[in-house]
């Protein structure tokens, strides 16, 4: 048996394959089978007068999304998407489909396809996304584990907040309370003071009361942590990171691409890196004259990062916003202690923030007091200050969310649809 992407290699030779029928119809004599097996897609044509009579039975009552195993012989057809399809020599029946396949060729609202989830994943389109998804996710490993970051993952279950607890899940933790993650930042911070270049990807909890196109409940983040790195190479690592993935996802996923139309034009842009790096202040001085209410020492919303990302054909960081609208454990400036050594990365074609990332103080009693003003439980964070009190040395990191890099790099106007089940503020099934 062999997988559908395998047939370009087996011109002239009879195989089998095994997968589902997303399409049949007939003209009499002959037998027109597409045939997707999860790897890709193929048609299939049988002659009535040159397979056995069970075969031909067996057509004439496949319905969409039965289950099959096909053989039949391999030959180039330039007029397929694929080059090639398969002359058919037998099928056999796996199981039927109970009653109709819900998801028709019809339009299906937003909310029904959301329903139907588990079964529109077998769409075409949802198919490609997810390919890119599972490629994204594996050049983002690859690309750390050649810069020498080791994997270390932090827990789900936490006993206190990263950045407050007001978009925390609370749960019961055997006989005490516990919070479903909201970062794994803190915890890469100890791992990298071992190991030194360390970094996570699962999933992370959000309660925060949003309905927009860019936020998730439950949504997968990558979060890398190295000490001795400043905050000019840590932009520059996620520079790095970037271009990376998505020249990773136009070498191996163009397929995909292509039948999710995207424009890969933008996408060949940030293969050239160079992303500008734009100051907080100036990005609000743009803004105002672009026509934004927003005023300075405001953080920017998703419209503003939307305005702002369609000045330019590639990503941008925006860096050095105020202290006080980012979160406790980021280093004030130096050289002005008003705004953080920090930055967002935003995609460009208004998809906006992709990356977070920050220096982060190292000098305990600054540390302290950050906790204090942010109206934090010190107790719950002595484990945390313990890396300021043994062998603190500078460190930097960031945040990359797989969610909204798929959505971007697929060209996809909801988040909802870069990522198999999506758990929204009205959604928990399927």
């Amino acid at each position: 048996m062999v997988d559908i992407t395998e047939l370009t290699q087996k011109v002239g030779e009879e195989v089998e394959l095994s997968g589902w029928a997303f399409n049949v119809r007939s003209s009499g004599s002959i037998f027109f089978l597409q045939l997707r097996d999860g790897t890709g897609r193929v048609q299939i044509v049988f002659s009535k007068s040159e397979v056995d009579a069970p075969t031909w039975d067996v057509l004439q009552a496949l319905t969409m999304e039965a289950s099959i195993t096909v053989v039949g012989v391999v030959k180039a057809e330039p007029r397929a998407p694929s080059g090639i399809e398969l002359t058919g020599i037998s099928c056999v029946l796996i199981a039927a489909v109970v009653g109709e396949f819900p998801i028709s060729k019809k339009e299906h609202g937003v909310d029904f396809l959301m329903d139907h989830r588990h079964l529109w994943l077998r769409s075409s389109r949802q198919e490609a996304i997810m390919r890119v998804r599972s490629e994204i996710e594996f050049a983002m490993r690859e690309f750390l584990y050649e810069r020498g970051f080791v994997t270390a993952d932090s827990p789900i279950f936490t006993p206190n907040a990263c950045e407050g607890t007001s978009d925390l899940f609370e749960v019961k933790y055997f006989d005490e309370i516990a919070y479903l993650s909201q970062s794994g930042q803190l915890y890469q911070e100890a791992t990298s003071s071992a190991l030194k270049r360390t970094y996570c990807f699962g999933p992370t909890f959000r309660s925060e009361k949003s309905k927009t196109r860019r936020h998730l409940t439950e949504f997968w983040m990558l979060e890398a942590e190295a000490s001795f790195m400043d905050q000019e190479q840590n932009m520059q690592l996620q520079e790095d990171l970037t271009v990376y993935v998505v020249r990773r996802v136009l070498e191996r996923r163009a397929d995909d691409l292509k039948t999710l139309e995207r424009d890969v034009a933008p996408l060949q842009k940030t293969v050239e890196g160079g992303f500008p790096r734009i100051r907080y202040t100036d990005a609000i001085a743009a803004l105002q004259k672009l026509g934004s209410d927003i005023k300075d020492g405001d953080d920017l919303g998703a419209d503003d990062e939307t305005v702002l990302t369609k000045q330019y054909d590639r990503p941008i960081f925006i860096t050095h916003y105020p202290v006080g609208v980012k979160a406790f454990y980021m280093k004030p400036d130096p050289a002005d202690a008003r705004f953080a050594l920090n930055a967002d990365m935003l995609a460009p074609e208004g998809y906006g923030e992709v990356i977070g990332g920050s220096q982060r103080i190292d000098d305990l009693a600054l540390l302290e007091a950050r906790i204090k003003e942010h109206g934090l439980p010190a107790a719950a964070f002595e484990w945390y200050l313990d890396l300021r009190r043994y062998g603190s040395v500078p460190h930097s990191g960031f945040g990359i969310g797989l969610e909204r890099s798929v959505a971007w790099i697929c060209g996809l106007e909801h988040i909802r649809e870069a990522i198999p089940f999506a758990r929204t503020l009205n959604r928990l099934n399927p």
